[in-house]
């Protein structure tokens, strides 16, 4: 539901929109909406977004909004994201409240993983 002054919408840098698409697709399930050969969009993923055509990255090292994904299963989250070629940048650390990892995708933008549960 869009909402009066709510985050509504992400936006993100991919050098190759193809990669982006099938590494999305392959670990979270994201189905998407091509509009044109420079842009794709998803919805219903806790935000919608899309995906444009850019030689940039974006990472927190260089103060860019992190996007965190959340996951019940850890662990179990990190193999698919490394199976389907994401790299693990910052491995599983415990925080106040729980543990996460931060991970690249095969266009080398940054992103995290956390959970509150132990389940591994």
């Amino acid at each position: 539901m869009i909402q009066h002054e709510k985050i509504n919408y992400l936006e993100i840098p991919a050098k190759d929109i193809k990669a982006a698409k099938s590494f999305f697709s392959s670990v979270f399930n994201w189905e998407f909406i091509d509009y044109g050969p420079d842009y794709t969009a998803f919805k219903d993923q806790g935000i919608d977004g899309g995906f444009f055509t850019s030689n940039k990255t974006v990472n927190s090292e260089n103060g860019s909004v992190l996007v965190v994904f959340y996951s019940e299963r850890l662990e179990k989250t990190q193999q698919k994201i490394e199976h389907a070629g994401g790299t693990i940048i910052h491995p599983v650390y415990s925080f106040p409240g729980g543990r996460r990892f931060h991970f690249t995708d095969p266009n080398g933008n940054e992103y995290g993983v956390w959970s509150d549960k132990d389940i591994r």
